[in-house]
């Protein structure tokens, strides 16, 4: 499901754009282009990121997976700078411009930790901080998600409700939703584990092995 939604709205995200049916501020051209690039390289890390979770193609492809970071890294560090200047051209509102400003520089420190840890050969944070990096590209999936939930409850439910309303809470939801799903996954599915497994192989050291009384003590001390 994640990569079908991913690769959908990858597809769709250019030619909307394209369309026209994006509303644009008062000085549209350079509004377009800004959500333009932000766009292109959006959607190709979107299209790339499910791939490279999958545990058998990263484990049989290792060189696929490095080139396939990389690109995804520099479509991530484009798309974000392009995204944090279309914010300040956004008409939809102080609050949805907050978001976006924080979901860009967010998706930007996400990437770097992501990089820094790979480099000093921290797999596993490594992994840990490109859940958090691509939960925040996964965003534009969940905000359509939520923006189109919202419409149709306006139309069944909630007459009251403006678009504003809608689209500023769709913007909001779609990033503290992620986060919070990825913190969700990363402890239950990365730290807990590795935390039962230590108490494994804790458990299985022999007081002969860890030195007897006197390798305890010097543990303490």
């Amino acid at each position: 499901m994640l990569t079908i939604s991913a690769i959908a709205i990858a597809f769709i995200a250019i030619p909307s754009l394209l369309s026209g049916a994006l509303p644009l501020g008062p000085d549209p051209m350079p509004h377009f282009l800004s959500l333009l690039i932000h766009a292109a390289p959006g959607a190709l890390a979107l299209f790339i990121g499910p791939f490279q979770f999958a545990t058998r193609l990263r484990g049989r492809y290792p060189a696929l997976h490095r080139v396939s970071g990389r690109v995804y890294m520099v479509s991530v560090v484009v798309a974000a700078v392009a995204a944090f200047i279309a914010a300040t051209y956004s008409i939809s509102g102080f609050a949805a411009q907050v978001a976006f400003y924080i979901l860009s520089v967010a998706w930007l420190y996400t990437l770097f930790r992501a990089f820094r840890t790979i480099r000093r050969g921290e797999v596993q944070l490594h992994r840990i901080w490109m859940i958090r990096n691509y939960s925040l590209t996964f965003a534009a999936v969940t905000l359509r998600i939520y923006l189109f939930s919202g419409i149709a409850l306006q139309q069944t439910t909630f007459p009251s409700l403006t678009f504003a309303d809608i689209y500023v809470t769709a913007v909001w939801a779609s990033i503290l939703g992620n986060v919070l799903v990825a913190e969700y996954f990363i402890v239950n599915r990365t730290l807990q584990p590795l935390a039962r497994r230590q108490q494994r192989r804790d458990s299985s050291i022999t007081p002969a092995q860890s030195g007897g009384p006197v390798g305890a003590a010097q543990i303490h001390s």
